[in-house]
């Protein structure tokens, strides 16, 4: 079963991707932040998360960055030398 995710975003402008993702066994929220981490790392400036849409309809933009929280702050922890 595929999902349609929008992804609203800001850098110096205000853009949108969209994107049909099978969900094999996943979450929406899942899927997006894994999206969602792939366009930031493709953007040549800084990404600013705005909104994330689930088949045209849901918005999950606070599952997204909550769990982007979440996954900050688990690096953070694991990376310290100390």
């Amino acid at each position: 079963m595929n999902i349609m995710i929008e992804i609203h975003y800001k850098t110096d402008i205000k853009s949108v991707q969209y994107n049909s993702i099978p969900l094999k066994g996943r979450k929406p929220e899942q899927i997006a932040l894994q999206w969602w981490k792939q366009i930031k790392k493709e953007m040549s400036y800084r990404a600013e998360l705005e909104k994330v849409i689930v088949d045209g309809d849901k918005d999950i933009t606070e599952l997204v960055k909550e769990l982007e929280k979440q996954d900050l702050k688990r690096i953070m922890n694991d990376n310290l030398p100390f």
